[in-house]
């Protein structure tokens, strides 16, 4: 933590909150407004389905990529140059974005936007640290998730809306805008928060070391996947929505923001449970009643699926409570994960982040295509990225007992 946190912000610790949960939202913004384009798109860059998929898929990757260094620069040069940066950089991917005129210049600039958009969720992690002692750090992290998972409800319906009226192109001019907005705010608002003192030197050498000291520490790596991997049991279905909402259940367009709204309301609620939690129950506990919610819904929603036809009365509901146990636990363990290494944590965000999203990718790319058209299927794969994340707790609860246990 900086010494001269209580120097740095003034205003009401949500604004700081509001602030940083901006610079989160820009991921799910970048993915989720354009979705429903895609047939806009394609048809005006006589893309195919698989090329379309590219686009997301080259995003996906690029942030992966990224998500390596932004915390490691910032653990370095500071976090507030590798914030606007990474915004300013935004800004110009988008302008590429609008003016693209064939799918491959869309493809590139969609994987410089993946490139880029990693800096504010990765180093404003790091900033929560910088700025809170634990329990404080959690209660913010709760209300970041909490403003966080508007931008996922909200995307498609302000992507769908200017597609409609203004076409494809307006999707990408609006998030230049946004990146231009979120560039002022944070060059007139956002602090340094990370002090001289605890600087790290800008070496290949020093960062390579800081990557294998994080990566062979296996405490790292449970905490990864436990907060990660389970993500994508929700991820999944968003991605597969258009299958999920249309074929399955039989919604029209105008109809999926239902979904959404469930599913948002979901991580929202378990988001300020998790804040109120904190400083009042042991994280450990935090997380295993996360992991339990997670584990029942998921049980039911797979024998639901196996034994009823899907319907629109009640199939959403599982993903929604499924979320809901999702946002109870990951503020936890996120803190966790930058507790482990404190003099590297951006470089712990960065590693975090990486495996989270790169699993994301993979989701996108391989198993969401195969899955998507069967909802035993999506509620059977769902089930098994939670196990890879809840095996990874065990794991970690097993051998390192301790790990969470303080209030």
């Amino acid at each position: 933590m900086n010494p001269d946190a209580h120097h740095l912000w003034h205003a009401p610790r949500w604004a700081l909150a509001v602030l940083l949960a901006t610079l989160g939202m820009l991921g799910p913004f970048s993915i989720d407004t354009y979705i429903p384009a895609f047939a806009g798109i394609a048809s005006s860059l006589d893309a195919t389905p698989l090329q379309m998929q590219q686009t997301l898929s080259a995003y996906l990757f690029g942030f992966a990529f990224m998500s390596l260094f932004h915390g490691a620069l910032s653990d370095s040069v500071g976090r507030r140059p590798v914030v606007l940066w990474g915004l300013a950089a935004f800004t110009l991917a988008s302008m590429g974005c609008a003016l693209s005129q064939s799918i491959g210049q869309l493809v590139f600039f969609r994987a410089v936007q993946g490139l880029t958009t990693g800096a504010g969720i990765v180093v404003s992690r790091a900033v929560v640290r910088d700025m809170f002692p634990p329990a404080q750090a959690q209660k913010v992290m709760s209300q970041i998730t909490i403003y966080f998972g508007v931008a996922p409800a909200v995307a498609p319906m302000v992507g769908g809306v200017l597609f409609a009226h203004l076409g494809w192109h307006s999707v990408f001019w609006f998030l230049t805008l946004v990146g231009v907005v979120l560039f002022t705010a944070n060059f007139k608002l956002l602090p340094e928060t990370l002090h001289v003192t605890q600087r790290q030197p800008l070496e290949v050498r020093h960062l390579l070391r800081g990557y294998w000291q994080l990566g062979l520490d296996p405490r790292f790596l449970l905490l990864a996947l436990a907060s990660g991997i389970p993500f994508n049991g929700l991820f999944l279905y968003v991605l597969s929505a258009p299958a999920f909402l249309g074929e399955h259940l039989a919604l029209l367009p105008t109809q999926f923001f239902w979904f959404f709204v469930l599913s948002i309301s979901g991580i929202m609620g378990g988001a300020w449970v998790s804040g109120r939690m904190a400083g009042r129950l042991a994280p450990k506990q935090q997380i295993k009643y996360g992991f339990a919610i997670m584990l029942g819904i998921g049980l039911i929603n797979l024998l639901a699926n196996s034994v009823f036809k899907a319907h629109a009365s009640w199939a959403m509901i599982p993903v929604a409570i499924f979320a809901f146990g999702w946002a109870m636990m990951v503020p936890v363990v996120t803190l966790l994960v930058l507790d482990l290494h404190p003099e590297r944590r951006g470089m712990a965000s960065s590693l975090q982040a990486f495996i989270g999203s790169s699993a994301n990718g993979v989701v996108a790319g391989v198993i969401a295509p195969v899955v998507m058209h069967s909802t035993v299927a999506l509620a059977g794969a769902s089930l098994a990225m939670l196990f890879v994340g809840l095996l990874a707790w065990l794991g970690l609860h097993k051998k390192w007992p301790d790990i969470g246990r303080g209030v």
